[in-house]
């Protein structure tokens, strides 16, 4: 049993500033909003905050392709009427715009990720949190889902440098296919998605017979669930089969995405999981649960479509990784009128009514443990010499153009910013490099 948790929170205010478009479902605002409520909260004074460095392209191709990455660097809204074959090969269109600093938003996002897996990897934290991060839609050669890099999948393959076996806990409201589809063939990675199923919701896979192929066979895991799930069968169930999972497995690290679009209310989703602000949300309950079992656990944000609810979910779910409970009175803070007219974390669960009778779920539940029968034991992996981080170009200051612009990220590295409100010992926004 560890006697306190060392808990890194990354944070760029730059990545909430970035626009879908106007009737685009996707607001990365809510990232900033749920900044303040942790700040409000006062929950960074029990963490050490760092800004990600932007992911390099080397870093995204370790698993996207080179050309697709390449293209979402040079892209942009004024030129994108020059590449509509492209923009269809790559799946950039309604769901996935072209925006204003697209390519640095998924730089940001994903250094996120890739950095907290690193501190985990070296001993310097237990716990790593970056609710920018948890595109899991992402595929290799292209955009899916309002997901254009897969964080997730950059994050799993560097915990794999020094892990053996990395588990994937999923709880958003759509299935994790771009994580599962990248790790369909390995016994390396165990995925485990819970999310809605059928009713041609996208994206459309997630059934509990997507097991795994070859050497990844039954080490896919998919609970598909029908509408309505309240918070009393969805965390029994997640409790039993995560359980099993942890002790038939034995991983030595976990990734859990944290998608907020199952909460009650949310605007895309269907599920019916309320937050309890005066002691826990009951999202919330399933971080709580691979809490306890005490292993480096890397935290993502992932869908989320109703921002106040995204920032009361992740806000308290920041304080049960802390052990802290948060009062049901939201402080006072830049985004309050957000959370009017009752200003309260709490908000009660939904009317939708639950399809998922008791038989549904028995059978799914008898499933998914009749497929981790097969499992026999833990897989191994005969561990090689680590490779090293990913070779970072040093900035030359001397090289640069006068003339030429300097983004706000590059130069952050060279002053401090004061618009974050951090402050303390555990204060390492000016200390970046230490990743």
């Amino acid at each position: 049993m560890r006697s306190k948790d060392r808990i890194s929170y990354f944070y760029d205010g730059d990545v909430g500033s970035v626009y879908f478009g106007p009737n685009h479902p996707m607001k990365p605002h809510r990232l900033c909003m749920t900044h303040h409520l942790v700040l409000s909260y006062e929950l960074h004074k029990k963490m050490e905050i760092y800004r990600p460095h932007k992911a390099y392209p080397v870093e995204l191709a370790q698993f996207h392709s080179a050309d697709y990455v390449e293209f979402l660097h040079r892209i942009t809204p004024d030129t994108q009427h020059l590449f509509s074959n492209e923009l269809a090969r790559y799946n950039l269109g309604e769901d996935c715009p072209v925006f204003e600093n697209l390519f640095e938003f998924c730089q940001i996002y994903a250094g996120g990720t890739i950095d907290a897996a690193r501190r985990l990897n070296n001993h310097l934290s237990d716990i790593a949190i970056n609710w920018a991060g948890g595109l899991h839609h992402a595929k290799k050669c292209e955009a899916s889902g309002f997901c254009y890099i897969n964080d997730l999948v950059l994050g799993i393959l560097e915990l794999l440098k020094h892990h053996a076996r990395v588990l994937y806990i999923d709880i958003d409201v759509h299935h994790g296919d771009g994580v599962e589809e990248a790790f369909y063939f390995t016994d390396r990675v165990m995925t485990v998605s819970f999310h809605k199923y059928g009713d041609k919701f996208f994206p459309g896979t997630g059934d509990v017979k997507e097991i795994g192929e070859r050497e990844g066979k039954f080490y896919a895991i998919n609970v598909p669930l029908k509408d309505g799930i309240d918070d009393t069968s969805f965390t029994r169930l997640f409790k039993t089969i995560i359980a099993k999972v942890v002790e038939v497995y034995q991983p030595g690290v976990i990734v859990l995405q944290c998608g907020a679009d199952s909460l009650a209310g949310d605007r895309l989703g269907c599920f019916n999981l309320s937050i309890d602000g005066a002691n826990l949300l009951w999202h919330a309950e399933c971080v709580r649960i691979v809490k306890k079992f005490n292993l480096p656990l890397l935290v993502t944000g992932g869908g989320g479509y109703t921002k106040e609810n995204v920032a009361r979910c992740w806000t308290v779910e920041t304080g049960v990784l802390l052990d802290s409970e948060l009062p049901n009175e939201i402080p006072e803070n830049e985004y309050i009128k957000y959370f009017g007219p009752e200003y309260l974390l709490k908000i009660p669960n939904g009317h939708i009514e639950n399809l998922n009778s008791k038989s549904y779920l028995g059978t799914i539940k008898m499933q998914v443990l009749e497929n981790l029968r097969y499992i026999q034991h833990a897989p191994g992996v005969q561990m090689q010499e680590v490779p090293p981080d990913f070779y970072i170009p040093d900035f030359d200051e001397d090289a640069q153009n006068p003339d030429e612009r300097v983004d706000q990220h590059t130069r952050d590295k060279q002053i401090q910013r004061n618009d974050e409100y951090y402050e303390g010992d555990n204060d390492n926004d000016h200390n970046t490099d230490v990743v």
